[in-house]
């Protein structure tokens, strides 16, 4: 008997002199650094009015806000006045979108969705800035080739007004024969096909042909709608219609026409009455033949 005493007092003693096992690792959990700086997605196609016009390229919106339309170079001197009289007309009052790309940069978009930038290139009222290719460049060389705004007289495409050559007034003997300057060669042919017309809608497509001797290296075309006629839908094409003028201009894949060549657009439209095909035609200010 007090054998096995002293074997249970061993036993406890060797029990009660062991340290304590080690508690069970916690579980590794991946804490985010605190930061006092938010992640914040600029606005993204916000539409509000633009309240004032400061430069062809800079606007104040309708909360005061003062930002600068992204990718379009300062207007210079030559045509600055020009280039804010334009902007003015198009943007001043009126309900634009935009989505910011930096403090105080932004891309704006028209209420219809015409790309302000691209619009304001084209028409020859500012350069691009920044680019390399795209719809901007494109949009130049149209209003270069055109010599729009700020690429015709007095401008030519330089920052500041180019004065006339200068001329030497000579005596010349009197000319007994009248020269009739000759009559300029036309350069395009357009043909309208009314496809469809229903219920005061209609369908059309018109072709126009280069028939000069030179590739068409960027174009626009002009005409005039009657009737109260409203153009929904052109293809192959982007524009705009003010009252009853018409005016579309090229997509960046069908800039050029050969000599020879054509393109066509697609159109659609509301009219009050029966629709009836346009009688003139300009392509890039010059008036195309009617077939």
């Amino acid at each position: 008997m007090a054998r096995r005493h002293l074997l249970v007092m061993l036993l406890c003693v060797g029990a009660c002199s062991a340290e304590p096992a080690a508690p069970s690792p916690l579980p590794q959990t991946s804490l985010q650094v605190p930061t006092l700086v938010n992640e914040v997605v600029p606005p993204q196609d916000v539409l509000t009015v633009v309240r004032d016009v400061i430069d062809g390229r800079t606007v104040e919106f309708a909360d005061g806000t003062k930002v600068r339309i992204a990718l379009l170079a300062e207007p210079k001197e030559c045509f600055a006045k020009a280039a804010l009289d334009y902007a003015r007309s198009t943007l001043l009052a009126s309900s634009v979108r935009f989505t910011v790309l930096a403090i105080g940069e932004v891309n704006l978009e028209l209420e219809d969705g015409t790309d302000y930038a691209v619009l304001a290139v084209r028409q020859g009222a500012l350069k691009p800035e920044g680019v390399d290719g795209g719809p901007l460049i494109a949009a130049r060389d149209e209003a270069t080739a055109a010599k729009r705004g700020l690429w015709g007289p007095p401008c030519e495409g330089s920052d500041t007004s180019k004065s006339p050559p200068t001329t030497t007034t000579t005596s010349a003997p009197p000319r007994t024969t009248t020269a009739v300057p000759p009559k300029p060669a036309k350069a395009c042919a357009a043909a309208y096909r009314i496809t469809g017309q229903s219920q005061g809608r209609f369908q059309a497509i018109l072709t126009v042909r280069n028939t000069g001797s030179a590739v068409v290296n960027g174009w626009s075309l002009l005409w005039t709608v009657s009737n109260g006629d409203t153009l929904n839908d052109v293809s192959n094409a982007t524009g705009r219609q003010t009252g009853a003028v018409v005016s579309v201009a090229n997509e960046t894949y069908n800039r050029q026409i050969a000599s020879g060549g054509s393109v066509q657009l697609g159109i659609t439209g509301t009219t009050r009455s029966t629709h009836k095909a346009p009688t003139t035609f300009s392509l890039n200010g010059v008036q195309c033949a009617v077939e």
